[in-house]
Protein backbone atom coordinates (compact mmCIF):
# COMPACT_ATOMS: atom_id res chain seq x y z
CA UNK A 1 0.00 0.00 0.00
CA UNK A 2 1.14 3.53 -1.19
CA UNK A 3 2.14 6.18 1.45
CA UNK A 4 -0.41 9.02 1.12
CA UNK A 5 0.32 11.79 -1.24
CA UNK A 6 2.03 14.64 0.26
CA UNK A 7 0.84 18.01 -2.11
CA UNK A 8 3.78 21.06 -2.19
CA UNK A 9 1.73 24.00 -2.79
CA UNK A 10 3.95 27.45 -4.35
CA UNK A 11 2.27 30.60 -4.25
CA UNK A 12 5.07 32.82 -5.66
CA UNK A 13 4.72 35.05 -8.71
CA UNK A 14 5.04 32.76 -12.15
CA UNK A 15 8.37 33.23 -13.52
CA UNK A 16 7.28 32.42 -17.16
CA UNK A 17 3.97 33.90 -17.40
CA UNK A 18 4.51 37.22 -15.31
CA UNK A 19 2.09 38.83 -17.42
CA UNK A 20 -1.22 36.71 -16.77
CA UNK A 21 -4.09 39.04 -16.89
CA UNK A 22 -5.74 39.28 -13.09
CA UNK A 23 -3.31 37.16 -11.41
CA UNK A 24 -3.60 37.48 -7.37
CA UNK A 25 -0.12 37.56 -6.76
CA UNK A 26 0.23 37.85 -3.21
CA UNK A 27 1.64 41.32 -2.41
CA UNK A 28 2.05 41.82 1.54
CA UNK A 29 2.22 39.54 4.52
CA UNK A 30 -0.86 38.89 5.27
CA UNK A 31 -1.97 38.31 1.48
CA UNK A 32 0.64 35.64 1.44
CA UNK A 33 -0.21 33.92 4.76
CA UNK A 34 -4.28 33.72 3.21
CA UNK A 35 -2.89 31.73 0.39
CA UNK A 36 -0.82 29.48 2.16
CA UNK A 37 -3.90 29.28 4.31
CA UNK A 38 -6.50 28.10 1.01
CA UNK A 39 -3.95 25.69 -0.12
CA UNK A 40 -3.91 24.07 3.07
CA UNK A 41 -7.95 24.04 3.38
CA UNK A 42 -7.60 22.87 -0.11
CA UNK A 43 -4.99 20.06 0.53
CA UNK A 44 -1.80 21.13 0.66
CA UNK A 45 0.61 19.30 3.31
CA UNK A 46 3.62 21.83 2.29
CA UNK A 47 3.49 25.53 1.32
CA UNK A 48 6.71 25.90 -0.10
CA UNK A 49 6.90 29.99 0.12
CA UNK A 50 9.48 33.09 -0.14
CA UNK A 51 9.65 35.07 2.94
CA UNK A 52 9.27 38.27 2.14
CA UNK A 53 12.82 40.17 3.25
CA UNK A 54 13.14 41.86 6.93
CA UNK A 55 9.68 39.97 7.84
CA UNK A 56 10.88 36.52 7.44
CA UNK A 57 9.85 35.46 11.29
CA UNK A 58 6.49 37.51 11.35
CA UNK A 59 5.22 35.54 7.83
CA UNK A 60 5.79 32.25 9.84
CA UNK A 61 4.39 32.98 12.76
CA UNK A 62 1.13 34.52 11.27
CA UNK A 63 1.06 31.03 9.31
CA UNK A 64 1.31 28.87 12.56
CA UNK A 65 -1.34 30.77 14.20
CA UNK A 66 -4.29 29.45 11.50
CA UNK A 67 -2.79 26.63 10.65
CA UNK A 68 -0.23 23.31 11.12
CA UNK A 69 0.87 22.90 7.39
CA UNK A 70 4.90 22.49 6.96
CA UNK A 71 6.46 25.85 5.86
CA UNK A 72 9.09 25.22 3.75
CA UNK A 73 11.40 28.12 2.94
CA UNK A 74 12.45 28.58 -0.88
CA UNK A 75 14.93 31.09 -2.70
CA UNK A 76 17.77 27.98 -2.80
CA UNK A 77 18.93 30.00 -5.56
CA UNK A 78 20.24 32.86 -2.52
CA UNK A 79 24.21 31.97 -1.26
CA UNK A 80 23.67 30.25 2.27
CA UNK A 81 25.37 34.33 3.74
CA UNK A 82 22.07 35.94 2.74
CA UNK A 83 20.16 33.47 4.30
CA UNK A 84 20.34 34.21 8.36
CA UNK A 85 16.85 35.84 8.74
CA UNK A 86 15.47 33.16 6.91
CA UNK A 87 17.37 30.39 9.41
CA UNK A 88 16.23 32.69 12.37
CA UNK A 89 12.22 32.08 11.45
CA UNK A 90 12.80 28.65 12.21
CA UNK A 91 10.19 27.37 8.98
CA UNK A 92 10.05 23.68 9.54
CA UNK A 93 12.13 23.29 5.99
CA UNK A 94 14.33 25.03 3.73
CA UNK A 95 14.99 24.18 0.58
CA UNK A 96 18.93 24.14 -0.73
CA UNK A 97 20.03 23.36 -4.24
CA UNK A 98 22.13 20.65 -4.79
CA UNK A 99 24.11 21.71 -7.91
CA UNK A 100 24.87 24.94 -9.81
CA UNK A 101 21.80 27.39 -10.43
CA UNK A 102 21.24 28.48 -13.87
CA UNK A 103 17.43 29.70 -14.62
CA UNK A 104 17.11 31.57 -17.42
CA UNK A 105 13.53 33.53 -17.12
CA UNK A 106 11.13 35.83 -18.75
CA UNK A 107 12.85 38.76 -16.67
CA UNK A 108 15.24 37.60 -14.54
CA UNK A 109 18.67 35.31 -15.52
CA UNK A 110 20.13 33.67 -12.44
CA UNK A 111 23.45 31.82 -12.64
CA UNK A 112 24.76 31.06 -9.12
CA UNK A 113 27.43 28.25 -8.19
CA UNK A 114 27.23 26.40 -4.95
CA UNK A 115 29.85 24.40 -3.96
CA UNK A 116 30.37 21.21 -1.93
CA UNK A 117 31.94 23.66 1.43
CA UNK A 118 28.78 25.82 1.09
CA UNK A 119 26.37 22.30 1.07
CA UNK A 120 28.48 21.80 4.19
CA UNK A 121 27.81 24.79 6.03
CA UNK A 122 24.22 24.09 5.18
CA UNK A 123 24.17 20.58 6.45
CA UNK A 124 25.57 22.34 9.80
CA UNK A 125 22.57 25.19 9.90
CA UNK A 126 20.11 23.16 9.40
CA UNK A 127 21.12 20.81 12.44
CA UNK A 128 21.80 23.56 14.55
CA UNK A 129 18.61 25.33 13.99
CA UNK A 130 16.74 21.80 13.62
CA UNK A 131 15.52 22.47 10.02
CA UNK A 132 15.33 19.49 7.67
CA UNK A 133 16.76 20.30 4.59
CA UNK A 134 14.49 20.27 1.25
CA UNK A 135 17.38 19.20 -1.30
CA UNK A 136 16.53 20.45 -5.04
CA UNK A 137 17.58 17.72 -7.49
CA UNK A 138 17.94 18.56 -11.10
CA UNK A 139 20.03 16.48 -13.28
CA UNK A 140 21.53 12.91 -11.91
CA UNK A 141 25.06 15.33 -10.80
CA UNK A 142 22.48 16.34 -7.93
CA UNK A 143 22.39 12.79 -6.41
CA UNK A 144 27.05 12.50 -6.39
CA UNK A 145 26.57 15.69 -3.82
CA UNK A 146 23.92 14.51 -2.16
CA UNK A 147 25.89 11.08 -1.79
CA UNK A 148 28.65 13.27 -0.50
CA UNK A 149 26.91 14.88 1.95
CA UNK A 150 25.32 10.94 3.28
CA UNK A 151 28.75 9.18 3.23
CA UNK A 152 29.99 12.21 5.49
CA UNK A 153 27.29 11.58 7.79
CA UNK A 154 26.60 15.65 7.51
CA UNK A 155 22.39 14.71 7.12
CA UNK A 156 20.18 12.28 8.79
CA UNK A 157 17.42 9.90 6.76
CA UNK A 158 14.40 10.29 4.91
CA UNK A 159 16.35 12.70 2.74
CA UNK A 160 13.51 14.66 1.26
CA UNK A 161 14.24 15.90 -2.65
CA UNK A 162 12.31 17.36 -5.50
CA UNK A 163 12.82 16.43 -8.68
CA UNK A 164 12.80 19.59 -11.10
CA UNK A 165 12.05 19.37 -14.75
CA UNK A 166 11.84 21.77 -17.74
CA UNK A 167 12.75 24.79 -15.44
CA UNK A 168 13.98 27.22 -17.98
CA UNK A 169 18.34 27.51 -18.45
CA UNK A 170 21.51 25.48 -18.26
CA UNK A 171 20.13 22.78 -15.86
CA UNK A 172 16.63 22.08 -17.67
CA UNK A 173 16.09 18.77 -18.01
CA UNK A 174 13.02 17.48 -20.26
CA UNK A 175 9.68 17.11 -18.55
CA UNK A 176 8.86 13.44 -20.02
CA UNK A 177 8.54 10.06 -18.29
CA UNK A 178 11.63 8.66 -19.51
CA UNK A 179 13.88 11.29 -17.33
CA UNK A 180 11.52 10.93 -14.56
CA UNK A 181 12.17 6.67 -14.36
CA UNK A 182 16.13 8.02 -15.01
CA UNK A 183 16.12 9.74 -11.94
CA UNK A 184 14.21 7.35 -10.17
CA UNK A 185 16.89 4.78 -11.44
CA UNK A 186 19.94 6.78 -9.61
CA UNK A 187 18.12 8.13 -6.67
CA UNK A 188 19.73 7.19 -3.61
CA UNK A 189 18.30 4.86 -0.43
CA UNK A 190 16.18 6.56 2.17
CA UNK A 191 14.94 9.46 0.21
CA UNK A 192 11.80 10.76 -0.34
CA UNK A 193 10.89 12.66 -3.23
CA UNK A 194 8.24 15.40 -4.90
CA UNK A 195 8.44 16.10 -8.31
CA UNK A 196 7.79 20.10 -9.74
CA UNK A 197 7.30 20.46 -13.59
CA UNK A 198 6.73 23.65 -15.10
CA UNK A 199 4.97 23.74 -18.09
CA UNK A 200 1.54 21.91 -19.60
CA UNK A 201 3.51 18.86 -19.27
CA UNK A 202 2.79 19.09 -15.37
CA UNK A 203 -0.12 16.32 -15.59
CA UNK A 204 1.69 13.80 -17.18
CA UNK A 205 4.36 13.67 -14.73
CA UNK A 206 2.60 14.69 -11.69
CA UNK A 207 0.14 11.24 -12.33
CA UNK A 208 3.17 8.84 -13.22
CA UNK A 209 4.34 10.31 -9.69
CA UNK A 210 1.81 10.00 -7.97
CA UNK A 211 1.72 6.28 -9.51
CA UNK A 212 4.69 4.84 -8.74
CA UNK A 213 5.06 6.59 -4.54
CA UNK A 214 6.41 10.18 -5.44
CA UNK A 215 4.58 13.32 -4.16
CA UNK A 216 3.86 16.31 -5.88
CA UNK A 217 4.58 20.02 -5.85
CA UNK A 218 2.06 22.34 -7.81
CA UNK A 219 1.28 26.39 -7.83
CA UNK A 220 1.61 29.55 -9.49
CA UNK A 221 5.52 29.45 -9.21
CA UNK A 222 5.61 26.23 -11.69
CA UNK A 223 2.78 26.45 -13.65
CA UNK A 224 -0.44 28.87 -12.81
CA UNK A 225 -2.60 26.90 -14.98
CA UNK A 226 -5.42 24.99 -14.65
CA UNK A 227 -5.77 24.42 -18.13
CA UNK A 228 -3.61 24.92 -21.12
CA UNK A 229 -4.21 28.55 -21.91
CA UNK A 230 -6.34 28.69 -18.72
CA UNK A 231 -5.04 30.60 -15.50
CA UNK A 232 -6.25 29.45 -12.14
CA UNK A 233 -7.83 31.53 -9.71
CA UNK A 234 -5.13 30.91 -7.49
CA UNK A 235 -2.66 28.29 -6.16
CA UNK A 236 -5.77 26.62 -3.92
CA UNK A 237 -7.35 25.72 -7.35
CA UNK A 238 -3.77 23.91 -8.31
CA UNK A 239 -4.29 22.33 -5.22
CA UNK A 240 -7.60 20.86 -4.93
CA UNK A 241 -7.06 19.32 -8.77
CA UNK A 242 -4.18 17.31 -7.67
CA UNK A 243 -5.94 16.10 -4.64
CA UNK A 244 -9.40 15.13 -6.90
CA UNK A 245 -6.45 13.23 -9.50
CA UNK A 246 -4.97 11.33 -6.75
CA UNK A 247 -8.20 10.60 -4.71
CA UNK A 248 -9.19 9.37 -8.68
CA UNK A 249 -6.41 7.11 -9.17
CA UNK A 250 -6.53 5.30 -5.44
CA UNK A 251 -4.44 7.34 -3.43
CA UNK A 252 -5.54 8.87 -0.33
CA UNK A 253 -4.02 12.65 0.67
CA UNK A 254 -1.76 13.39 3.64
CA UNK A 255 -2.43 15.69 6.30
CA UNK A 256 0.61 17.20 7.37
CA UNK A 257 0.69 15.53 10.60
CA UNK A 258 1.34 12.68 8.35
CA UNK A 259 3.30 14.33 6.30
CA UNK A 260 6.08 15.09 9.23
CA UNK A 261 6.06 11.19 10.37
CA UNK A 262 6.71 10.28 6.27
CA UNK A 263 9.33 13.06 6.10
CA UNK A 264 11.25 13.34 9.43
CA UNK A 265 10.10 16.47 10.62
CA UNK A 266 9.81 16.44 14.21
Amino acid sequence: MKEKLIITATNANSWIYPDVKNWPNPENVDELVEDVIKSYKAGASIAHIHLPLSKEAETVNKIREQCDIIIQAGMSSYPLSERSATFEAKPDMISIILNHHDEHFTQLHVNQIHSLEELEQYCAMCKKYKIKPEWEVWHTGSFWNLKYLIEKKLIEPPHVLTFFFNWPGGTWSPPVPEEYLHRLKFMPINCKHTVSIMGKEQTTIATLAIALGGNVRVGTEDYPFIQENVPAKDTSELVSRMVRISKEMGREIAKPSEARKILGIK
